[in-house]
């Protein structure tokens, strides 16, 4: 427990955002450093997948109990609250995880968690049963490059949890309680105690209305997922076929792969949009802006929001300009490029938007 105390010492900057972000950031390197001195031993990338959803489960889960975790080491509560009573308790009642944790940050955590381990599963099938994975092809003989592959996972894992990571930085309403029941002594400090009590049990209700933002985020979620799954089964299923000579076919385009070269893509892009609507929504609030020490004007804000749109600001540019989209198109341009079938597939479907683009 020393050692928790002395990290969480470390970590205990005056910006709740920077509580958040920096111990969940340093948790990614330190994993995905783990997971990187066996893989560079054996040159196999057979885990790398795996250990990126590990880490991404770690890191998630880490982001959502550091407000618990820091109350604990500091004897203000006698043990960590209930993620089912911020899910199921209704707006008023009390309980130790209605205290901690609103349920806009409980499903944001578990809806990127479930997302990392379809992906994950999926990927690390994929892996097994193709025995090796061409995007390590000329690194995974050199340690330095292969390490620092490792280390862009630490850092992808760490930009993509942005918008959950700033959601569970807002602080708890026991706490914000709490800290206004320290401000005085006697009498003082009871009322102190009593309007915080009030201003946290109000705050809680209002918190528990459904929003716009929380209907769009959501929905958007559930699309981009949906469209990225199907996609994914989908293509699985293509290529069992064309291995058990079911078909012939050199490249796919039916199913959702007739509405969008790249369907996979553009569902994990609308899905990350879609959390990043829904926490911003939340912490673009009056009383999160303060629980984060930020004035609540446009500035601050603006500030949330940005934080929030990294992830799918980030996995659209990974997807359309870095390893998605350019390095499967050249290997399907090169193999398949002279041919007339191939090139009308380029021409009629739209390369990552259905019907637009």
């Amino acid at each position: 427990m020393s050692l928790l105390h002395a990290l969480l010492r470390i970590t205990a900057f005056r910006s709740p955002l920077l509580r958040a972000v920096v111990p969940c950031a340093a948790a990614a390197v330190v994993l995905q450093a783990a997971a990187a001195a066996p893989s560079i031993l054996a040159r196999s990338e057979r885990f790398y997948d795996v250990s990126g959803s590990a880490t991404f489960l770690a890191v998630g889960a880490l982001s959502l109990y550091l407000p618990a975790l820091r109350a604990r080491a500091a004897g203000r509560i006698p043990a960590l609250p209930s993620l089912l009573d911020a899910l199921l308790l209704p707006a008023g009642r009390t309980g130790p995880g209605a205290a901690w944790w609103n349920w806009r940050q409980v499903v944001a955590t578990g809806l990127a968690m479930l997302w990392t381990i379809r992906l994950g599963s999926y990927l690390f099938k994929r892996v097994v049963s193709t025995g090796h994975d061409s995007r390590f092809d000329g690194i995974r003989d050199r340690p330095a490059a292969f390490a620092g592959a490792f280390l862009a996972q630490a850092a992808w894992v760490t930009l993509m949890l942005a918008p959950v990571m700033a959601l569970n930085a807002v602080a708890p309403a026991a706490a914000i309680a709490a800290g206004a029941a320290g401000a005085g002594a006697g009498t003082t400090a009871a009322a102190a105690a009593g309007t915080a009590a009030g201003t946290a049990a109000g705050g809680a209700a209002a918190a528990s209305l459904v929003r716009v933002t929380d209907v769009l985020g959501l929905g958007l979620w559930v699309l981009g997922f949906g469209f990225e799954a199907v996609a994914d089964a989908q293509k699985s299923r293509w290529l069992r076929d064309k291995k058990d000579k079911k078909h012939e076919e050199a490249f796919m385009t039916s199913g959702l792969f007739s509405k969008s070269r790249f369907p996979h893509y553009f569902g994990e892009i609308t899905l990350w949009t879609g959390l990043a609507t829904f926490a911003a929504g939340a912490v673009a609030t009056r009383p999160a802006q303060a629980a984060l020490g930020l004035g609540g004007g446009p500035a601050g804000v603006l500030a949330t929001s940005a934080l929030c749109f990294v992830a799918p600001a980030f996995s659209a540019f990974l997807l359309t300009r870095v390893s998605g989209i350019p390095m499967s198109e050249g290997k399907y341009d090169e193999r398949y490029g002279h041919r007339a079938d191939y090139q009308a597939w380029k021409r009629d479907v739209p390369r990552l938007v259905p019907k637009l683009w």
